[in-house]
């Protein structure tokens, strides 16, 4: 396998999905802006994308690559086996989940949106629309499971490629909105869950090269199984933190006007830039790196290691300073727009500027993350996640009332940091990773490349101030135009002083 090769592989499709993202966004932006509906939506809609994320970016991985590679060593037969007893025993946990929280809709609404409680209108178009994404859980679980299956035959494009469905789907509504009105969010809604399946039907069709699914609702939980979903939970948790961070940010925001819309523009922004940095990485390294520590093969172990995690910090370094740098450039240039007010567009920006902070950090947990998975670990990293979330809570409601919702990007940021370095500090202590020399050496480099990149992209958009101005209809394409000269200026001095070699894209691993 080639690490670079691969990443780029899953990073493509992602990005086109993210690409595709934003254009959904930037459509909702317009025809919804910040307002009831738009808050309303963003509820209904998070918590399907939460678990679409949670599940289908890595995180079903960690516990299920690792256990289903051990199996193909053993046979065929055996793999699949252990893969239908996995998918029997998922699915009917999932129905049996989703029937529940339908009939307690109301209650699960108010947990997720307490702040919408004592506005009754508001209250009851989430419970609605809640009801309406809500089996997009069920459908994009067993996707993440499909897709699991194939990242273990080292085939990631079909798995990266199928969240583009949702947004291709929720374009097409969008562009009917001036006709559907109000409605528009009841379409969208109903849109997602379509989308679910869809994107089951998608996957399917790969896996079939490699998995038979039979049915069989005569359950035997085996030693194996129960191994696996005592992996999973904590996996699901450690993996995820960064999400899970996000949802408990977006249940405290509820209780400010628009504010769970200033979070969700800003997060879709730098979710880009973690789609490639850390979540492909993650996915990709995952199961190489677990064949090699059960063959113990301890140099390609910490090759693995030390280029992924190379890999993730050149990624993950310039887009942080560019995003600390041109937050509310970034915001104005690509959302503000229609109903986007100046206004929003200054939230959104202060938002996306702390979640920047902690870009590089969400993408060390992922990185992390899977070197313990590698190892049948999913314990240590859901201790050291679950401490994050506790810290994140706190310092989330104790600030809240004293400076509203942007609290909550700046907690995400400071606990993702504490996951992260402790994350580091248990793998050494644990001697599951050390640098090599290489690593320390780009990595300085690394530093002084996107140092001399944030000066440049800072320069331009002090050149093109007035064509980036909220009132310029044209501003998009000077932000863009900005961002491929900062990225060609950050690969030409990157090249230049050999922060990477071209040599690389040929490595095996």
């Amino acid at each position: 396998m080639n690490l670079v090769k691969s990443t780029g592989t899953f990073g493509f499709f992602t990005i086109i999905s993210r690409l595709l993202g934003y254009l959904r966004d930037f459509l909702i932006a317009i025809f919804l802006g910040t307002g009831v509906l738009a808050d309303v939506f963003f509820v209904a809609f998070r918590i399907p994308n939460t678990f679409r994320r949670l599940f289908s970016e890595g995180t079903f991985n960690a516990a299920f690559v690792p256990s289903y590679s051990s199996e193909l060593k053993t046979g065929k037969k055996k793999a699949n086996k252990f893969a239908n007893d996995i998918f029997n025993l998922l699915f009917l946990s999932l129905f049996v989940l989703v029937l529940v929280v339908q009939i307690f809709m109301p209650s699960f609404v108010s947990l997720i949106a307490p702040g919408f409680v004592d506005d009754t209108e508001k209250m009851n178009v989430a419970i609605y629309l809640t009801r309406i994404t809500f089996p997009f859980l069920l459908f994009i679980s067993i996707s993440s499971f499909f897709g699991a299956i194939l990242n273990s035959h080292n085939k990631f494009a079909s798995a990266s490629a199928a969240p583009i469905i949702l947004n291709i789907i929720l374009i097409i509504i969008l562009f009917f909105s001036k006709t559907l009105g109000d409605e528009l969010v009841y379409y969208l809604s109903y849109g997602v869950s379509l989308a679910g399946i869809l994107q089951l039907v998608f996957l399917y069709k790969y896996v079939k090269k490699f998995f038979y699914l039979r049915f069989n609702f005569n359950i035997k939980v085996n030693k194996k199984v129960k191994i696996f979903f005592k992996k999973l939970l904590p996996s699901i948790f450690s993996s995820g933190v960064t999400q899970i961070n996000i949802l408990i940010g977006t249940i405290i925001a509820s209780f400010q006007a628009s504010a769970v819309s200033y979070l969700y523009y800003a997060d879709r922004i730098y979710q880009i830039n973690l789609a490639i940095a850390g979540i492909a990485i993650g996915v990709v390294v995952l199961p190489q790196l677990s064949k090699h520590i059960q063959s113990k093969k301890k140099n390609k172990i910490l090759s693995i290691q030390n280029k992924a995690l190379e890999l993730c910090v050149f990624l993950s370094l310039p887009a942080s300073a560019a995003l600390l740098i041109g937050s509310e450039y970034i915001i104005s240039a690509l959302f503000g727009y229609g109903s986007f007010t100046e206004t929003a567009v200054q939230n959104s920006a202060k938002a996306l500027y702390f979640f920047a902070l902690g870009l590089p950090a969400f993408s060390l947990i992922k990185v992390f993350s899977s070197f313990f998975f590698a190892n049948h670990d999913t314990k240590t990293p859901f201790y050291i996640s679950l401490l994050s979330v506790m810290l994140n809570i706190i310092i989330s409601i104790y600030y809240f009332k004293e400076i509203g919702f942007i609290i909550i990007p700046i907690a995400t940021s400071i606990s993702s940091w504490v996951n992260g370095i402790l994350l580091f500090f248990f793998l050494r202590k644990n001697n599951l990773f050390q640098f090599n020399e290489i690593f320390v050496v780009r990595f300085i480099k690394i530093i002084f490349a996107s140092l001399l990149m944030g000066i440049f992209f800072n320069y331009l958009l002090v050149y093109f101030q007035n064509q980036l101005s909220f009132s310029q209809s044209t501003k998009s394409f000077y932000l863009i135009l900005s961002v491929i000269l900062g990225l060609l200026f950050y690969l030409v001095i990157s090249y230049w002083i050999k922060a990477f070699k071209t040599h690389d894209f040929k490595l095996k691993y």
